[in-house]
């Protein structure tokens, strides 16, 4: 998790809308060199993210891309997922660390500075920190602003993602202030090449 830079949110229902294939948007990235996939799909049945969660860590599996589900520790231990990624009101990190595996990956969303630094002392892997800009993906929260990254890489020791409204047009600021590791949705799923969107987004951040 030390090396990670580029990470996907493969999100259900954006692809939805967009009238884009899960399978097949996860089939590219993966070639493109996506470095971490997080799979998540609020108001799926436990049974349909099962079933595309076997699929998407098959595909991950074969090219070394880590694959970490969203929220539901119960079922990223039944598909052997490399983590799962929590948001503020569910399982504890303490907690979800007791239900996997030791070497599983956990993250952990945090949305201003005093949730990451309280963040860190619970122990995850890595925290998001968002959203940074407006997004549509959660349209309930502020956007923190780029000044948050300058503030945070010096407080604290684990890895943290940068997230929310990131693209391509104001990479170079979030860039610029510290950020390291980015996570994406809409910016690469929505685009019309998908592989050379996300191989931008690599080449821009190395």
């Amino acid at each position: 998790m030390q090396d990670f830079r580029l990470y996907l949110i493969l999100d259900t229902k954006v692809l939805a809308s967009l009238g884009k294939d899960l399978i097949e948007t996860a089939q590219e990235v993966i070639a493109a060199g996506v470095d971490v996939l997080q799979l998540r799909a609020k108001g799926s049945t436990d049974g349909q993210i099962l079933k595309i969660g076997r699929t998407v860590k098959e595909l991950a599996q074969k090219s070394k891309t880590l694959f970490l589900l969203n929220d539901r520790v119960d079922l990223a231990k039944a598909l052997d997922a490399d983590g799962v990624h929590l948001g503020q009101e569910d399982l504890p990190v303490k907690d979800a660390r007791k239900i996997l595996a030791k070497d599983k990956i956990v993250g952990l969303s945090t949305h201003s500075l005093k949730q990451a630094i309280a963040a860190e002392k619970q122990g995850p892997d890595y925290i998001g920190l968002g959203p940074i800009f407006a997004t549509k993906t959660k349209p309930d929260l502020a956007p923190l602003g780029t000044e948050i990254i300058s503030e945070i890489k010096d407080k604290i020791k684990i890895p943290f993602v940068a997230i929310g409204g990131i693209d391509l047009d104001n990479l170079g600021e979030v860039l610029a202030c510290g950020a390291q590791r980015l996570a994406i949705c809409r910016a690469i799923v929505a685009a019309k090449d998908i592989a050379a969107a996300t191989r931008e987004f690599k080449q821009k951040i190395k």
